[in-house]
Parts: structure tokens; sequence; C-alpha cells
């Protein structure tokens, strides 16, 4: 009988005492632990299982090795000791100001304070802190472990003036961490995003950040080798529900979940809440990505009229991953540290990292989540109307194409219609990068210099739109150049479509075929 998943719950102590599957990592673990005198920091996604380390680390360095027991440390040379622990976990309440910040930094101070019969006196919360700190290490040098340390800042980052003050108040809390080092046995910090260090972390300088660290890739996340080991006995029955073999299965879940990478070093990972979801539920969904909207970020994009075609050719220095603060966020590390995007190649020449969407789940939701935003469609119905768009090619009825197009630019609000080319050009291009992925797998959709190709079992489209011109002149422009040469040799029909917008009229003014 398999264990049952935990996708319910962070807590090791639960897992472990209610014999849930645990993947284990004690391995890495051990070799962060095992050194003294260090301070940690591990950007990763939501949902990556960063709670679920710092629960580890809690019941390690209690020393609670009974929780341990099969698991790889149990059976190293790991120096089993108690050590006191301060841990915060700063998804737990919320933090609306620095005010209300403050107050819940004393709450945790409190509540470990009664823990190890500690009282404090009053006072600002750093100083309630490094009393703590002091009088904890009377017994034993100090563990410190904060969860999501940067939830505080990302849930005001639409109020700059309380987001400054929310930093500098964890700017002060991070900072009592140096002066008292000495007193400190480990510090471990984790988040989603890596704000620059003259920022937050500016005062504790001696923190050694994992993020990229080639040796704790795999820290969090699923690798290929723990899938096939840990869900053996899963795959086999969840292959015949689905009516596949094994090995096309596996080749389909790669394709929804796998594709996280966050190191030079090319170790790809699973998503593991989407992971333990699939195969608790035995079915495909966007568990991932609807357990968090990217609203926030939809919205940055669409105020910085980000280009989003750009991100099929998105090469980056390492430094463009943490080079923004709160008062200049910077749309391409946001994306990578919030796991919209994630690295597809890294180049050691150039030093550059190739970054895209790193699965299925992802791609298709986020531009879901972007058409719906630049459309003004109501959510859902864009897909439905996508759907649509992909029987009517099938069925080389462009009428029904062009009908649900014209739905879906019919519904974008007049101000949000900009008199120039880009705009619509955005709207094109998403709508045909999500009719690539629904589609069949042989069927292909292209960007060239031609604006959208899509690619059937025995039809290719090609597609040119103009701007207040004709269609006409769209199709002379596929003549012209010659697009088609590239897909004769395919022998396929080809279909060239030429399609012309009128910004007077918000629409579809008229749209002509040839047929190659």
């Amino acid at each position: 009988m398999p264990k049952p998943l935990p996708t319910s719950t962070s807590t090791f102590r639960h897992i472990v005492e209610g014999n849930y599957l645990y993947i284990d990592k004690t391995e890495q673990i051990y070799h962060l632990v095992k050194n003294p005198s260090a301070a940690w920091f591990l950007s990763r996604p939501r949902r990556f299982g960063k709670s679920l380390l710092i629960s580890t680390l809690d019941e390690l360095l209690r020393g609670n090795r009974e929780l341990f027991r099969g698991l790889w440390i149990d059976q190293s040379d790991y120096v089993w000791e108690t050590y006191p622990i301060i841990r915060l976990d700063f998804n737990l309440y919320p933090n609306a100001s620095a005010e209300e910040l403050q107050n819940n930094i004393k709450r945790y101070l409190a509540m470990t304070a009664r823990q190890y019969g500690v009282t404090l006196a009053d006072g600002p919360y750093y100083a309630q802190f490094g009393d703590l700190i002091i009088a904890l290490a009377e017994q034993k040098q100090v563990v410190i472990l904060i969860d999501e340390y940067d939830k505080p800042l990302i849930d005001n980052l639409d109020n700059l003036t309380e987001a400054i003050q929310i930093r500098a108040t964890l700017k002060g809390f991070y900072g009592v961490i140096k002066a008292l080092d000495r007193y400190v046995r480990t510090t471990f910090i984790t988040g989603i995003s890596r704000f620059t260090k003259v920022g937050v972390f500016s005062d504790l300088n001696n923190l050694t950040d994992l993020t990229f660290d080639e040796r704790f890739a795999a820290i969090l996340g699923i690798t290929q080798a723990e899938l096939l080991h840990y869900f053996a006995d899963r795959l086999p029955v969840f292959a015949a529900k689905e009516g596949l073999t094994t090995e096309d299965l596996l080749a389909r879940i790669r394709d929804w979940y796998d594709g996280f990478r966050f190191t030079r070093l090319d170790v790809r990972l699973y998503n593991p809440y989407s992971t333990m979801n699939l195969f608790d539920k035995s079915s495909f969904h966007n568990y991932w990505f609807e357990s968090g909207s990217p609203t926030f970020l939809i919205q940055l994009i669409q105020q910085h009229k980000y280009d989003i075609q750009s991100i099929n050719e998105l090469r980056v220095e390492e430094l463009a991953f943490s080079t923004y603060e709160i008062d200049r966020l910077a749309i391409v590390p946001l994306l990578f540290q919030t796991g919209y995007l994630t690295i597809r190649d890294y180049t050691s020449q150039t030093m550059t990292y190739q970054l895209y969407y790193p699965n299925y789940e992802v791609e298709n939701a986020f531009l879901t989540y972007l058409l719906d935003a630049f459309s003004n469609t109501e959510q859902g119905l864009s897909t439905s109307h996508l759907w649509h768009m992909v029987d009517a090619l099938t069925k080389r009825d462009l009428t029904a194409f062009f009908n649900n197009l014209q739905v879906l630019f019919a519904n974008i609000d007049y101000d949000l219609h900009l008199g120039y080319e880009k705009y619509y050009q955005t709207i094109f291009y998403l709508i045909f990068k999500l009719i690539g992925l629904r589609i069949d797998a042989e069927v292909k959709t292209n960007a060239g210099r031609i604006d959208a190709v899509v690619e059937l079992a025995e039809r290719i489209y090609l597609f040119e739109f103009k701007l207040d011109k004709s269609a006409e002149s769209a199709l002379a422009q596929i003549a012209q150049h010659t697009y088609y040469q590239k897909y004769q040799a395919r022998g396929k029909s080809i279909t060239c479509v030429g399609v012309n917008f009128d910004t007077s009229t918000r629409g579809i003014a008229e749209w002509k075929t040839a047929e190659i």
C-alpha cells in the first residue's frame, strides 16, 4: 500500500508521524548544517518546499533523531545535538504595515521566550530580539530559522511608502543577527525574492546565498530519479487509468510539471506541490498555478509595456537576477524568482542564461492570464474561444476562426485599444502561443518573420496581420517575401491568410486567403 501524500502539510513531524511520503533530502541538509557559524539564504518560488525545509531543520537541530530513523542522515556521522531555536514564519500573519510587522515579530519572540523560560523586558522589537539571542546563548549557541522573509514586502509592493518602512524594519531586525553572530550557531533564511543586499540584508553581510549554488541545486523540488524511485508503485496504476504506457505517462508528466532549473548545473526539477497533487488525485491540472495568482506581475507587465514576445529569446547575465529593489522593480528577475520563468540553458563562454517557461502548466496558465488581462475577457471565456479556434483550424473553417477571434477583440475596453501595432501584435502572439499549446504534439506554432504559423497534421496556415491597411497587402507581403518556401518541402497544403484590423472599429476589418 503506497504511503499517503502530504498535499496539505509542510510540517516534517506531521509527515513522519503520519507515515506520509517524504522525499529524503537529508544528505544535502547534512552538508548545510555540519559546519557551525553559518548564515544561509535560499530563494525558491512559492510552493517549492521551503517551509518543509525549515521544519526539517528545526527538528534536526533540536536533536530529535527519532524522527529521522531510516533517512540518510541517520546513518551518517552527523553529531546529534540540541540547540535553542528561534523560528519565525512571516507567512503566518498579515503584515499590512511596519507597525503590524514589528508587533508580529515581538509576538514570535514572546512565544519563543516562554518556551525557554526567558523573560523579555519591554522595548523595541530589535532590542527584544537581541536580548533573546543573548539569553538563549547562555545554554548553547542559538539557531535562527526564518521562513518567507520577504512576504511582508511582497504583500505591500503596491504601497511603496509602506513597503519602504517595512524594508527598514526588516533591515534592523536582520542587523541584530550580524551584531550578535558570536552567539549564533546557524541562521537559515528562505524567501521568494532576492532583493539586493544594499536593501534588506545590508547589515547581514555574512549571509551566504545558496540560490545559484550547484551543490544544493536539488535541495528542493523533485528530480527525475526521485520521481521514478518514490512514485514507482503509483506509476503503473496511473498509466493504466490514463490508457497510456508508463513511458508515455512519464513523458506527459515531464511536459506538465518538470523543467525548473536554478543553477548553471543542468538539474531539472519537478514542482513538488503539483507533482504530489498529481499523484494524489491521478489527474492533470494546474495545481501550482491555481494556488496563487500572478495579478501583481501582470499589472507590472502592462504598466511597463513589457514585450512579452522577448521571452522567446531572453538571455541575461546572473547580475540581472537580483539587481532590483522595491522602488525600482524589474520584471525579468521577478518572473524568474516567482517561478514563471526558469533557466533553460547556460552558455559558459558568454556567462549568460537563457530563460523560458519551465513547463506546460506554467506557460499555458500564465499566458492565459495575460490574454485575459490584455483583452479584458472574463477568465474562462478566452479559453473557450481558443478551443473553438483550434477546432475551426482543424476543420478548415476560417469563418468560425475569425468569428471567435473577433469576440476576443470585441471584449477589449475602448481605453485599452491603443492605436499602434505593437499592442495588437501582443494579442496575436498570446492567442497563437496558446493555440499551439492546445493542439496535438505533432502540431507546431512558430514565430519568425511572418506573424504566425500554425502547422497541423495535414495543413499549414501562414498568418500575416496588418493594422489600418488591407488584407490584400498582408497577402502581398507573404508572397513578396515567399514566407511559404520553407514549408513547401513538408508535403502539406499551405493556406496563406492576410488579416487587417481597423482601429476605428476596434476589430477585424477583413481577411483573405490564398492557397499555395
